[in-house]
């Protein structure tokens, strides 16, 4: 007998992923994107609003920083409505410049690392991973809280 990987009832878990233009325009619709798919999954405005500030700051961060010309960054947006978190995971080319914080006495002074103390304070788990051949992932996790409503139709 074969051991089998547990698999979340299809209603339990939402998923997106879209690759996007590594420059500002593709960080801007993959905030627009994100607030989109997870106001149709009934998530909770307010973690929409996190989530869209992270989205934010990472899709920026993978236009600038992880920009390699001619490669796009991927947006994937993962809900487990059975254990209750959203993954938010940005993709780039660029595994070679890995993200830090600010590491100064006074980070609001800092030249970079300012939008990683942004996540850090919305999300409530983020960390890297690699992305292959060459690049990373940069995701974040938040404890969501589902709306009831009623499904639209096509979703």
């Amino acid at each position: 007998m074969n051991p089998t990987t547990p698999q979340l009832p299809s209603a339990a878990a939402h998923s997106f992923s879209q690759l996007l233009s590594s420059t500002r325009r593709g960080a801007r619709l993959a905030r627009l994107l994100a607030a989109g798919e997870l106001r149709a999954w009934g998530v909770s405005p307010s973690v929409i609003d996190r989530a869209e500030h992270i989205v934010a700051e990472l899709a920026a961060n993978a236009a600038l920083h992880g920009r390699v010309p001619g490669r796009s960054f991927r947006l994937a947006l993962a809900l487990d409505v059975t254990a209750g978190t959203l993954r938010i995971a940005v993709s780039d080319a660029r595994g070679d410049r890995l993200p830090a914080p600010a590491r100064t006495a006074r980070p609001e002074e800092a030249e970079s690392g300012r939008g990683l103390l942004l996540v850090t304070a919305l999300a409530d788990r983020w960390d890297t991973a690699p992305y292959p051949p060459s690049g990373k992932t940069v995701w974040a996790e938040l404890d969501v809280v589902l709306h009831n409503r009623t499904p639209r139709p096509g979703r």
